[in-house]
């Protein structure tokens, strides 16, 4: 690699120019090669430069002996390059995979630091990319999965940004022994049980002797599939955007899509469009389990069926698709005296709910339906609560959680429905607020 000791700087800077306003630049640092290279170049910038101020972070996970020697070490570092240094202990929760909880632990640090206008830099470089690659293709990733990791991603209040992804690691080797740098080799990588060493080790140098450009060539791939799921994310917003249709229950905040329009479309359009909407939400679910949104479309125009997935659950009824988790998965308390009616009530689990206008007289109490309801309506009479209910198309997911307002054994109100919210004449209505965040009552 001739051109790795004076080319290197040129190039990272030239990664790095949309982040030169940041507010402060903070490099993942592990004392690895990677990362040391990264820190030494930066601070080097820095002498000529105008860049960010630059501090580094070390994440101690406590999972070997040997690992307890690196805070030293990258202190060390660190203090000889004039850089600030946090260094943060983590505990890594016991799992099927060791390697995903550390990093999950290490990220979530990383994400609380992250303030807006801040830059976290990790030292990830093309052989990385080329095994991230392999390693999703053996197991059967698709588009998003094969288009490796990006070059930037958001991350806490701020952004992700791996520079060196288009360098290889014999590059660095030869800057870090051209300036004759120290870092930690950690043990563990020789480890050959752990996937990503075994292709590493294994399978890497088998690969790159028959095709000395395997690993560019890999990473060239990540490019364009990063590409192609550009299109297909594109082609999810437009699709979106049909089924982001306006109804009478936007009051819940809930996530929800009309399902007709998506229903309109090809298999492979709903699934990349219902794909990119619950990215946010949850783990997106493997290829087998796509069955369940199948069946949630194709069931009967009078069922309410129900998709669940890792981290919530996907709702089918009154023509639209409805994600739901946390306390909507949970069935609220039943039954709830309401000794001061002039201030707001907190439901277990459900909200609050509050009157506007003149508070009715009487002990009151709010209770959810149990069916064979009966309320009085001063135009039409006495009328079925179900059918009154069945008449507004409230979700099927909503109907056991509206609360009801008593006076006795007598219906006076169901929550946020027009015109059965509080009877016209009496001067009042009942309002519910289904969640507990402090979005204020309307």
């Amino acid at each position: 690699m001739n051109s790795s000791k004076s080319d290197l700087p040129s190039r990272l800077l030239l990664k790095l120019e949309p982040w030169r306003n940041a507010t402060h630049w903070r490099i993942a640092f592990s004392g690895g090669l990677d990362s040391t290279v990264l820190l030494h170049l930066l601070v080097h910038l820095a002498q000529s430069e105008s860049l960010p101020p630059l501090s580094a972070i070390h994440i101690h996970h406590g999972l070997q002996a040997v690992a307890d020697a690196w805070p030293a070490h990258c202190q060390s570092v660190c203090e000889a390059l004039g850089v600030p240094l946090l260094i943060e202990r983590v505990k890594v929760q016991p799992g099927a995979s060791l390697e995903r909880a550390a990093r999950d632990a290490r990220y979530a640090v990383f994400s609380s630091l992250t303030q807006a206008n801040d830059v976290l830099l990790t030292g990830q470089h093309r052989d990385d990319q080329a095994e991230t690659l392999l390693f999703r293709l053996l197991r059967g990733a698709g588009v998003r999965g094969l288009s490796g990791m990006p070059v930037q991603r958001p991350l806490g209040q701020g952004t992700l940004v791996r520079p060196l992804l288009e360098i290889s690691r014999a590059e660095l080797e030869a800057y870090a022994q051209a300036h004759q740098l120290r870092w930690i080799e950690d043990p563990s990588n020789q480890d050959r049980q752990f996937s990503r060493n075994y292709l590493r080790h294994q399978v890497m140098p088998l690969l790159t002797e028959r095709w000395p450009q395997a690993q560019a060539s890999m990473a060239r791939s990540a490019v364009h599939l990063r590409e192609a799921q550009g299109l297909l994310d594109e082609l999810a917003q437009i699709d979106l955007k049909h089924a982001a249709t306006e109804h009478d229950f936007e009051w819940l905040r809930l996530p929800s899509l009309e399902l007709a329009p998506l229903a309109a479309l090809s298999v492979a359009r709903q699934r990349n469009a219902i794909s990119h909407w619950l990215e946010p939400l949850t783990r997106l679910p493997d290829a087998d389990h796509w069955s369940g949104w199948t069946d949630l479309c194709d069931a009967g125009h009078d069922a309410s069926p129900i998709w669940r997935l890792a981290d919530g659950n996907l709702h089918r009824s009154a023509g639209r698709v409805w994600w739901l988790s946390g306390n909507w998965l949970r069935t609220p308390v039943i039954g709830a005296d309401w000794q001061a009616p002039s201030s707001a009530l907190r439901l277990a689990g459900n909200g609050r709910v509050r009157f506007s206008g003149q508070t009715p007289c009487g002990p009151l109490r709010i209770a959810y339906r149990q069916g064979g309801e009966v309320m009085h309506l001063a135009d039409r009479g006495h009328r079925d609560l179900k059918r009154l209910l069945n008449e507004r198309a409230v979700p099927g997911f909503l109907r056991g959680r509206l609360p009801l307002l008593f006076r006795g054994d007598e219906l006076l109100a169901v929550a946020n429905l027009p015109g059965l919210d509080g009877p016209v004449q009496d001067g009042w209505k009942l309002h519910w607020l289904p969640t507990d965040e402090d979005q204020g009552l309307s």
